[in-house]
């Protein structure tokens, strides 16, 4: 990648999918562009699916892997906790990234997203975050090499750009290559892809009943200008996301009922 100017001086950078994970290794080489110090704080192992839950009940430790790379034994939202409070607490970042993750967070799916809920945490603490995902289609490979090529001028333009510190960004590559990829699109989360979740019981060597959460997902009716929509037409794209998540209609038709 060409050495460009900074965006900012420091970078904080996690994810869900764990510390070795090779989206966490593509959003290095990223980030190694746009600042002159990057801080990896990524926990230690797969927290996908846990939003941006907070370990209340239990103590967190961490391990220093290297310079300003850190692993911690909790969810992506206490690494960026641990990293604003206490391992960057003298100079906090000018931007977060979390990511990238392994498959795409579209619709309902980003609530319950780690890759996303430690922008939302970042984005509580008032600092611009941005949460990156990458599509992929069923057991096929990844393609890295889309948001390896595409993240750094996404980042840049949005960065220039600005956003409401009410709001972190959820941006996803579309599972194409790089060459074929549409332009950056402002969307809206919508619906997304998930149909059910359900449970899975199995028994272990020792006959002891153990059971798995499974999500299915299938194709939905979409708006048009939902994440879901426009990455499945081969666009980029970015969704402003705030915790607000009151539904108007409903708030007024439970007001007129009551008052009534």
């Amino acid at each position: 990648m060409v050495a460009a100017e900074p965006l900012v001086e420091r970078v904080l950078l996690t994810n869900d999918d764990g510390v070795d994970a090779p989206g966490l290794a593509v959003l290095s080489e990223v980030a190694a562009t746009l600042a002159s110090e990057v801080w990896v704080v990524a926990p230690e192992h797969d927290q996908s699916g846990t939003s941006h839950s907070l370990s209340l009940h239990e103590p967190l430790r961490f391990s220093r892997l290297g310079d300003c790379r850190f692993a911690v034994g909790g969810t992506p939202a206490d690494c960026v906790v641990m990293a604003l409070r206490h391992l960057m607490v003298d100079k906090p970042p000018g931007l977060i990234l979390s990511g990238v993750n392994r498959g795409a967070n579209l619709g309902v799916e980003t609530v319950l997203s780690g890759t996303v809920g430690a922008a939302m945490i970042g984005m509580l603490f008032g600092l611009p975050s941005i949460a990156l995902s990458q599509a992929f289609t069923g057991g096929d490979a990844v393609r890295w090499a889309t948001a390896r090529a595409l993240a750094p001028p996404v980042i840049r333009r949005l960065f220039s750009l600005g956003w409401s510190r009410q709001a972190c960004l959820s941006v996803n590559f579309p599972d194409v290559s790089p060459e074929q990829a549409g332009p950056l699109t402002p969307s809206r989360q919508g619906v997304g892809l998930l149909e059910d979740i359900s449970v899975v019981a199995r028994k272990d060597p020792r006959s002891l009943d153990y059971y798995w959460l499974q999500t299915r997902r299938n194709t939905k009716q979409d708006a048009p200008d939902s994440e879901t929509a426009l990455v499945a037409t081969g666009r980029v794209t970015v969704t402003p996301l705030q915790f607000e998540r009151t539904d108007e209609a409903e708030l007024a038709n439970l007001k007129a009922r009551l008052e009534g």
